[in-house]
Protein backbone atom coordinates (compact mmCIF):
# COMPACT_ATOMS: atom_id res chain seq x y z
CA UNK A 1 0.00 0.00 0.00
CA UNK A 2 0.88 3.59 -0.84
CA UNK A 3 2.28 5.49 2.05
CA UNK A 4 -0.08 8.26 2.98
CA UNK A 5 3.36 10.45 3.68
CA UNK A 6 6.57 9.62 1.50
CA UNK A 7 10.07 10.78 1.24
CA UNK A 8 10.64 12.72 -1.27
CA UNK A 9 13.32 11.96 -3.57
CA UNK A 10 14.85 14.67 -5.45
CA UNK A 11 17.98 13.90 -7.59
CA UNK A 12 21.40 16.12 -7.42
CA UNK A 13 23.40 15.64 -10.62
CA UNK A 14 27.09 16.87 -10.89
CA UNK A 15 26.85 20.15 -13.17
CA UNK A 16 27.77 19.02 -16.92
CA UNK A 17 26.85 22.87 -18.32
CA UNK A 18 28.97 25.25 -19.74
CA UNK A 19 29.63 27.90 -16.92
CA UNK A 20 29.97 31.53 -17.57
CA UNK A 21 34.06 32.40 -17.47
CA UNK A 22 34.26 34.50 -14.50
CA UNK A 23 35.85 38.15 -15.74
CA UNK A 24 38.25 40.18 -13.25
CA UNK A 25 36.45 42.57 -10.39
CA UNK A 26 36.08 45.96 -11.93
CA UNK A 27 35.40 47.98 -8.73
CA UNK A 28 35.08 45.40 -6.42
CA UNK A 29 38.02 44.83 -3.87
CA UNK A 30 36.51 43.34 -1.40
CA UNK A 31 36.34 39.67 -2.86
CA UNK A 32 33.97 37.33 -3.98
CA UNK A 33 30.13 38.63 -2.85
CA UNK A 34 28.80 37.52 0.64
CA UNK A 35 26.79 38.16 2.85
CA UNK A 36 27.52 38.60 6.51
CA UNK A 37 24.93 37.66 9.04
CA UNK A 38 25.31 39.78 12.13
CA UNK A 39 22.42 40.11 15.02
CA UNK A 40 22.26 43.51 14.59
CA UNK A 41 19.87 44.94 11.63
CA UNK A 42 21.41 44.51 8.47
CA UNK A 43 20.16 45.87 5.12
CA UNK A 44 18.75 43.07 3.08
CA UNK A 45 20.74 41.95 -0.18
CA UNK A 46 18.90 43.20 -3.33
CA UNK A 47 19.17 40.25 -5.74
CA UNK A 48 17.31 39.69 -9.28
CA UNK A 49 15.60 36.75 -9.85
CA UNK A 50 14.21 36.71 -13.73
CA UNK A 51 11.80 33.98 -14.47
CA UNK A 52 13.68 30.96 -15.40
CA UNK A 53 13.90 29.49 -18.84
CA UNK A 54 11.34 27.15 -20.24
CA UNK A 55 13.28 24.62 -22.42
CA UNK A 56 10.67 23.42 -23.62
CA UNK A 57 6.84 25.34 -24.55
CA UNK A 58 5.18 22.88 -21.86
CA UNK A 59 7.54 24.23 -19.04
CA UNK A 60 6.71 27.74 -18.79
CA UNK A 61 4.14 27.48 -16.16
CA UNK A 62 6.94 25.49 -14.02
CA UNK A 63 9.50 27.73 -14.53
CA UNK A 64 7.88 30.60 -13.34
CA UNK A 65 6.58 28.98 -10.53
CA UNK A 66 10.13 27.82 -9.65
CA UNK A 67 11.60 31.22 -9.54
CA UNK A 68 8.83 32.72 -7.82
CA UNK A 69 9.00 29.97 -4.97
CA UNK A 70 12.80 30.35 -5.37
CA UNK A 71 12.48 34.34 -4.41
CA UNK A 72 10.13 33.87 -1.78
CA UNK A 73 12.37 31.61 0.18
CA UNK A 74 15.65 34.25 -0.41
CA UNK A 75 13.28 37.38 0.78
CA UNK A 76 11.65 34.87 3.86
CA UNK A 77 14.90 34.79 5.33
CA UNK A 78 15.28 38.73 5.97
CA UNK A 79 18.26 38.81 4.34
CA UNK A 80 17.59 39.07 0.88
CA UNK A 81 15.40 41.95 -0.91
CA UNK A 82 14.17 41.35 -4.96
CA UNK A 83 14.13 43.79 -7.04
CA UNK A 84 10.86 43.65 -8.96
CA UNK A 85 10.35 42.31 -12.17
CA UNK A 86 9.27 45.20 -13.27
CA UNK A 87 12.23 47.49 -12.86
CA UNK A 88 14.66 45.05 -14.95
CA UNK A 89 15.81 46.45 -18.39
CA UNK A 90 16.22 42.67 -20.08
CA UNK A 91 15.46 39.28 -18.84
CA UNK A 92 17.24 36.24 -19.47
CA UNK A 93 15.74 34.14 -22.51
CA UNK A 94 18.46 31.81 -23.06
CA UNK A 95 20.20 29.98 -20.01
CA UNK A 96 23.72 29.60 -22.14
CA UNK A 97 24.18 33.06 -23.43
CA UNK A 98 26.82 35.39 -21.41
CA UNK A 99 24.95 37.64 -18.98
CA UNK A 100 24.47 41.39 -19.86
CA UNK A 101 25.89 42.74 -16.54
CA UNK A 102 25.53 46.11 -16.96
CA UNK A 103 21.20 45.86 -17.37
CA UNK A 104 21.79 44.29 -13.44
CA UNK A 105 24.08 46.60 -12.36
CA UNK A 106 21.83 49.56 -13.05
CA UNK A 107 19.54 48.68 -11.10
CA UNK A 108 21.48 47.68 -8.41
CA UNK A 109 21.28 44.19 -8.13
CA UNK A 110 24.24 43.05 -6.57
CA UNK A 111 23.20 38.83 -6.80
CA UNK A 112 21.18 37.35 -9.96
CA UNK A 113 19.86 34.41 -9.72
CA UNK A 114 19.28 32.30 -13.23
CA UNK A 115 17.54 29.37 -14.00
CA UNK A 116 16.30 27.00 -16.85
CA UNK A 117 13.49 24.25 -16.55
CA UNK A 118 12.98 21.05 -18.67
CA UNK A 119 9.85 19.17 -19.05
CA UNK A 120 10.95 15.68 -19.98
CA UNK A 121 8.92 12.69 -21.36
CA UNK A 122 9.13 10.49 -18.75
CA UNK A 123 7.28 13.13 -16.51
CA UNK A 124 10.14 13.88 -14.74
CA UNK A 125 11.92 17.58 -14.27
CA UNK A 126 15.43 19.13 -14.87
CA UNK A 127 16.34 22.27 -12.83
CA UNK A 128 19.40 23.85 -13.18
CA UNK A 129 20.53 27.44 -12.18
CA UNK A 130 23.70 29.63 -11.74
CA UNK A 131 24.28 32.57 -9.09
CA UNK A 132 25.94 35.69 -10.63
CA UNK A 133 28.09 38.63 -8.23
CA UNK A 134 26.45 41.16 -10.25
CA UNK A 135 29.49 43.50 -10.00
CA UNK A 136 32.42 41.02 -10.03
CA UNK A 137 30.61 40.02 -13.18
CA UNK A 138 31.68 36.64 -12.27
CA UNK A 139 29.78 33.37 -11.09
CA UNK A 140 29.59 32.10 -7.62
CA UNK A 141 30.85 28.78 -8.41
CA UNK A 142 29.42 26.03 -10.25
CA UNK A 143 25.54 25.54 -12.15
CA UNK A 144 23.87 22.54 -10.18
CA UNK A 145 21.02 20.53 -11.91
CA UNK A 146 18.30 18.78 -9.70
CA UNK A 147 15.96 16.31 -11.43
CA UNK A 148 12.81 14.62 -9.96
CA UNK A 149 9.58 14.33 -10.84
CA UNK A 150 6.77 16.97 -11.78
CA UNK A 151 5.07 16.60 -8.24
CA UNK A 152 8.64 17.57 -6.61
CA UNK A 153 9.02 21.01 -8.31
CA UNK A 154 8.41 22.72 -4.96
CA UNK A 155 11.54 20.68 -3.66
CA UNK A 156 13.89 21.37 -6.03
CA UNK A 157 12.90 25.42 -5.71
CA UNK A 158 14.11 24.79 -2.26
CA UNK A 159 17.10 23.04 -3.43
CA UNK A 160 17.69 25.82 -5.64
CA UNK A 161 17.39 28.30 -2.93
CA UNK A 162 19.16 26.72 -0.60
CA UNK A 163 22.16 26.74 -2.95
CA UNK A 164 21.90 30.43 -3.21
CA UNK A 165 21.58 31.03 0.70
CA UNK A 166 24.64 28.92 1.14
CA UNK A 167 26.91 30.79 -1.38
CA UNK A 168 25.96 34.43 -0.50
CA UNK A 169 26.25 33.14 3.31
CA UNK A 170 28.59 30.95 3.62
CA UNK A 171 25.89 28.93 6.38
CA UNK A 172 23.86 25.93 4.94
CA UNK A 173 20.19 26.26 3.85
CA UNK A 174 16.76 25.54 5.65
CA UNK A 175 14.05 25.72 3.22
CA UNK A 176 14.38 21.81 1.84
CA UNK A 177 12.68 20.90 5.08
CA UNK A 178 9.21 19.91 6.52
CA UNK A 179 7.34 20.85 9.85
CA UNK A 180 5.16 18.35 11.50
CA UNK A 181 2.90 20.68 13.93
CA UNK A 182 -0.94 19.88 15.46
CA UNK A 183 -3.85 21.45 12.90
CA UNK A 184 -6.36 22.24 14.73
CA UNK A 185 -10.20 22.84 13.77
CA UNK A 186 -13.43 23.67 15.77
CA UNK A 187 -14.21 26.64 18.38
CA UNK A 188 -12.38 26.80 21.47
CA UNK A 189 -14.26 25.09 23.84
CA UNK A 190 -14.55 21.85 21.52
CA UNK A 191 -11.55 21.91 19.47
CA UNK A 192 -10.22 19.04 17.61
CA UNK A 193 -6.83 18.28 16.61
CA UNK A 194 -4.95 16.13 14.34
CA UNK A 195 -1.15 15.60 13.46
CA UNK A 196 -0.37 16.93 9.88
CA UNK A 197 3.20 17.68 7.62
CA UNK A 198 3.84 20.83 5.52
CA UNK A 199 6.72 22.38 3.48
CA UNK A 200 8.59 25.10 5.72
CA UNK A 201 6.63 27.76 4.31
CA UNK A 202 3.17 26.23 4.33
CA UNK A 203 2.89 24.87 1.29
CA UNK A 204 1.84 20.91 0.87
CA UNK A 205 0.14 20.27 4.31
CA UNK A 206 -1.16 16.71 4.50
CA UNK A 207 -2.98 15.45 7.88
CA UNK A 208 -1.29 12.41 9.91
CA UNK A 209 -3.99 11.43 12.15
CA UNK A 210 -7.63 11.64 12.28
CA UNK A 211 -8.99 14.14 15.05
CA UNK A 212 -10.81 11.34 17.00
CA UNK A 213 -8.44 11.93 20.22
CA UNK A 214 -6.50 14.79 21.46
CA UNK A 215 -2.62 14.40 20.37
CA UNK A 216 -0.11 17.23 21.33
CA UNK A 217 3.92 18.04 20.74
CA UNK A 218 4.88 15.84 17.16
CA UNK A 219 8.71 15.93 17.48
CA UNK A 220 10.79 14.82 14.27
CA UNK A 221 13.07 11.93 14.47
CA UNK A 222 16.95 13.14 13.41
CA UNK A 223 16.43 11.13 10.04
CA UNK A 224 13.18 12.62 9.33
CA UNK A 225 11.54 9.23 8.81
CA UNK A 226 9.17 9.47 12.36
CA UNK A 227 7.23 11.57 14.66
CA UNK A 228 7.20 11.25 18.18
CA UNK A 229 3.78 12.81 19.76
CA UNK A 230 1.36 12.83 22.78
CA UNK A 231 -2.15 10.94 22.56
CA UNK A 232 -5.15 10.55 24.88
CA UNK A 233 -6.83 8.02 23.34
CA UNK A 234 -6.54 5.80 25.96
CA UNK A 235 -7.89 8.12 28.33
CA UNK A 236 -4.77 9.74 29.65
CA UNK A 237 -1.29 10.95 27.71
CA UNK A 238 0.84 8.73 26.16
CA UNK A 239 3.76 9.02 24.15
CA UNK A 240 3.71 7.38 20.34
CA UNK A 241 5.79 6.84 17.58
CA UNK A 242 4.94 7.11 14.04
CA UNK A 243 6.60 5.91 11.15
CA UNK A 244 6.46 8.46 8.31
CA UNK A 245 7.47 6.11 5.73
CA UNK A 246 4.86 2.88 6.69
CA UNK A 247 2.12 5.29 8.69
CA UNK A 248 2.46 2.34 10.97
CA UNK A 249 2.36 3.82 14.81
CA UNK A 250 3.16 2.67 18.17
CA UNK A 251 3.04 3.40 21.65
CA UNK A 252 6.96 4.13 23.05
CA UNK A 253 6.65 2.27 26.35
CA UNK A 254 4.68 0.68 28.56
CA UNK A 255 5.50 2.92 31.91
CA UNK A 256 2.74 3.05 34.62
CA UNK A 257 0.80 7.29 34.83
CA UNK A 258 1.27 9.41 31.99
CA UNK A 259 4.04 10.01 29.34
CA UNK A 260 4.46 13.36 27.73
CA UNK A 261 6.84 16.24 26.19
CA UNK A 262 8.95 13.69 24.37
CA UNK A 263 12.42 14.02 22.18
CA UNK A 264 14.39 12.17 20.16
CA UNK A 265 18.58 11.95 20.57
CA UNK A 266 20.20 13.56 18.13
CA UNK A 267 21.62 9.78 17.35
CA UNK A 268 17.85 8.75 17.45
CA UNK A 269 18.40 5.79 19.65
CA UNK A 270 16.81 7.30 22.65
CA UNK A 271 14.26 9.01 23.24
CA UNK A 272 13.79 11.58 26.55
CA UNK A 273 10.51 12.41 28.01
CA UNK A 274 8.48 12.98 31.28
CA UNK A 275 6.79 10.48 33.32
CA UNK A 276 4.06 11.95 35.90
CA UNK A 277 3.07 9.53 38.55
CA UNK A 278 1.64 9.94 41.89
CA UNK A 279 1.47 13.45 41.47
CA UNK A 280 4.85 13.63 40.89
CA UNK A 281 6.88 14.03 37.45
CA UNK A 282 9.90 13.31 36.56
CA UNK A 283 12.18 12.93 33.47
CA UNK A 284 12.51 9.82 31.79
CA UNK A 285 15.04 8.03 29.13
CA UNK A 286 13.97 5.28 27.28
CA UNK A 287 15.68 2.94 24.15
CA UNK A 288 13.48 3.32 21.07
CA UNK A 289 14.48 -0.28 20.26
CA UNK A 290 14.35 -2.29 23.78
CA UNK A 291 12.18 0.16 25.72
CA UNK A 292 14.55 -0.05 28.77
CA UNK A 293 13.96 3.23 30.78
CA UNK A 294 16.59 5.00 33.20
CA UNK A 295 15.01 7.74 35.47
CA UNK A 296 17.06 11.05 35.10
CA UNK A 297 15.45 13.21 38.00
CA UNK A 298 14.08 12.28 41.20
CA UNK A 299 12.53 15.11 43.00
CA UNK A 300 9.37 16.59 44.55
CA UNK A 301 9.44 19.16 41.44
CA UNK A 302 7.49 19.45 38.29
CA UNK A 303 10.72 18.67 35.76
CA UNK A 304 9.31 18.56 31.92
CA UNK A 305 9.98 19.85 28.41
CA UNK A 306 13.65 18.10 27.97
CA UNK A 307 15.76 18.43 24.64
CA UNK A 308 19.35 17.18 23.77
CA UNK A 309 22.25 19.32 23.38
CA UNK A 310 23.60 18.33 19.57
CA UNK A 311 26.09 15.80 20.37
CA UNK A 312 23.84 14.20 23.04
CA UNK A 313 25.87 14.77 26.18
CA UNK A 314 23.93 16.94 28.10
CA UNK A 315 19.74 18.08 28.65
CA UNK A 316 17.91 20.98 28.99
CA UNK A 317 14.51 21.17 31.12
CA UNK A 318 12.12 22.93 33.16
CA UNK A 319 11.73 22.57 36.46
CA UNK A 320 9.76 24.32 39.46
CA UNK A 321 12.19 23.51 41.92
CA UNK A 322 13.40 26.59 43.18
CA UNK A 323 9.90 27.56 43.62
CA UNK A 324 8.43 29.00 39.80
CA UNK A 325 9.49 27.57 35.94
CA UNK A 326 12.73 28.04 35.34
CA UNK A 327 15.51 26.25 32.85
CA UNK A 328 18.36 23.75 33.76
CA UNK A 329 21.04 21.99 32.87
CA UNK A 330 22.47 18.26 33.25
CA UNK A 331 24.23 15.40 32.10
CA UNK A 332 22.53 13.31 29.30
CA UNK A 333 23.16 10.63 32.28
CA UNK A 334 21.96 12.37 34.76
CA UNK A 335 22.77 13.76 37.89
CA UNK A 336 23.43 17.00 39.59
CA UNK A 337 21.63 20.01 37.17
CA UNK A 338 22.51 23.96 36.79
CA UNK A 339 20.03 26.74 36.94
CA UNK A 340 20.53 28.96 33.70
CA UNK A 341 17.69 31.56 33.53
CA UNK A 342 17.83 34.00 36.27
CA UNK A 343 15.44 36.66 34.61
CA UNK A 344 12.49 37.61 36.05
CA UNK A 345 9.19 35.62 35.31
CA UNK A 346 8.95 31.86 34.68
CA UNK A 347 11.14 30.32 31.47
CA UNK A 348 9.51 26.51 29.81
CA UNK A 349 9.89 24.68 26.78
CA UNK A 350 13.60 24.83 26.12
CA UNK A 351 15.13 23.84 22.79
CA UNK A 352 18.96 23.22 21.82
CA UNK A 353 20.16 25.29 19.06
CA UNK A 354 21.53 22.64 16.05
CA UNK A 355 24.29 24.45 16.43
CA UNK A 356 24.88 24.05 20.16
CA UNK A 357 25.53 27.92 21.13
CA UNK A 358 22.00 28.85 22.16
CA UNK A 359 18.78 27.70 24.18
CA UNK A 360 15.19 28.94 22.77
CA UNK A 361 12.84 29.29 25.13
CA UNK A 362 8.98 30.50 26.17
CA UNK A 363 8.95 32.92 29.15
CA UNK A 364 5.64 34.79 30.55
CA UNK A 365 6.43 37.78 32.83
CA UNK A 366 4.01 40.36 33.57
CA UNK A 367 1.02 38.25 31.68
CA UNK A 368 2.81 38.62 28.60
CA UNK A 369 4.18 35.35 26.90
CA UNK A 370 7.90 36.07 24.54
CA UNK A 371 9.82 33.75 22.58
CA UNK A 372 13.07 34.50 23.45
CA UNK A 373 16.78 32.85 23.21
CA UNK A 374 19.88 32.89 25.18
CA UNK A 375 23.43 31.30 25.91
CA UNK A 376 23.48 27.88 27.25
CA UNK A 377 25.24 29.02 30.24
CA UNK A 378 22.28 32.13 31.13
CA UNK A 379 24.48 35.11 29.27
CA UNK A 380 22.77 36.81 26.74
CA UNK A 381 18.88 36.49 26.84
CA UNK A 382 17.00 38.32 23.95
CA UNK A 383 13.53 38.32 23.61
CA UNK A 384 12.51 37.98 20.08
CA UNK A 385 8.77 38.28 20.49
CA UNK A 386 5.90 39.35 22.52
CA UNK A 387 1.91 39.13 22.44
CA UNK A 388 -1.09 37.38 24.38
CA UNK A 389 0.81 34.25 23.79
CA UNK A 390 3.18 32.38 22.02
CA UNK A 391 4.84 29.32 23.00
CA UNK A 392 6.55 25.87 21.92
CA UNK A 393 9.88 27.58 19.53
CA UNK A 394 11.43 25.17 17.34
CA UNK A 395 14.55 25.35 15.42
CA UNK A 396 15.26 25.17 11.68
CA UNK A 397 18.44 22.78 10.80
CA UNK A 398 20.62 25.51 10.18
CA UNK A 399 19.94 27.24 13.73
CA UNK A 400 19.38 30.57 12.47
CA UNK A 401 15.12 30.82 12.49
CA UNK A 402 12.68 29.68 15.04
CA UNK A 403 9.11 28.85 14.93
CA UNK A 404 6.60 29.21 17.24
CA UNK A 405 2.63 29.38 17.69
CA UNK A 406 0.77 32.15 19.18
CA UNK A 407 -3.09 32.11 20.23
CA UNK A 408 -4.93 35.09 20.00
CA UNK A 409 -6.98 36.17 23.17
CA UNK A 410 -10.81 36.12 23.88
CA UNK A 411 -13.76 33.37 23.51
CA UNK A 412 -12.92 33.10 19.56
CA UNK A 413 -8.76 32.65 19.69
CA UNK A 414 -6.74 30.58 17.88
CA UNK A 415 -3.38 29.31 17.52
CA UNK A 416 -0.80 30.04 14.08
CA UNK A 417 2.06 29.34 13.23
CA UNK A 418 4.95 32.38 13.16
CA UNK A 419 8.78 32.63 12.45
CA UNK A 420 11.23 34.65 13.36
CA UNK A 421 14.95 34.91 13.10
CA UNK A 422 17.18 34.92 16.21
CA UNK A 423 17.71 38.71 16.26
CA UNK A 424 14.20 39.07 16.03
CA UNK A 425 13.70 40.20 12.65
CA UNK A 426 11.35 39.07 10.09
CA UNK A 427 8.95 38.08 11.94
CA UNK A 428 5.92 36.57 10.08
CA UNK A 429 2.66 34.34 10.00
CA UNK A 430 3.03 30.82 7.98
CA UNK A 431 0.42 30.83 5.77
CA UNK A 432 -1.86 27.44 6.05
CA UNK A 433 -5.47 26.95 5.68
CA UNK A 434 -6.61 26.62 9.49
CA UNK A 435 -5.41 26.48 13.05
CA UNK A 436 -1.82 25.36 13.73
CA UNK A 437 -0.05 24.91 17.25
CA UNK A 438 3.25 23.02 18.44
CA UNK A 439 5.56 23.17 15.15
CA UNK A 440 8.24 20.75 14.80
CA UNK A 441 11.05 21.42 12.64
CA UNK A 442 13.04 18.44 10.57
CA UNK A 443 16.30 18.66 9.29
CA UNK A 444 17.17 19.38 5.66
CA UNK A 445 15.74 16.49 3.76
CA UNK A 446 17.95 14.26 2.06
Amino acid sequence: MTPLVKLLTVKLVAAVFMTVTAVPALAQTTGPLKIEITEGVIEPMPFAAPAFVAQNSNARQLAEDLAAVVAADLIGSGIFREIPRAAHISGISNFDAPVQFSDWKAINAQALVTGAVTLRSNGQIAVKFRLFDVFAQAALGEGLQFVGTKEDWRRMAHKVADAVYSRLTGETGYFDSRVVFVAETGPKNARRKRLAIMDYDGANVRNLTDDASIVLAPRFSPDGNKVLYTSYETGMPRVFVLNLNTMRRRALDDLPGMTFAPRFSPDGKTVVMSLSEGGNTDIYTVNVASGKRSRMTSSPSIETAPSYSPDGRQIVFESDRAGSQQLYIMSANGGEARRISFGKGRYGTPVWSPRGDLVAFTKINKGRFHIGVMRVDGSEERLLTASFLDEGPTWSPNGRMLMFFRETRGANGAPSIYSVDTSGRSLKKVAIQGFGSDPSWSALLK
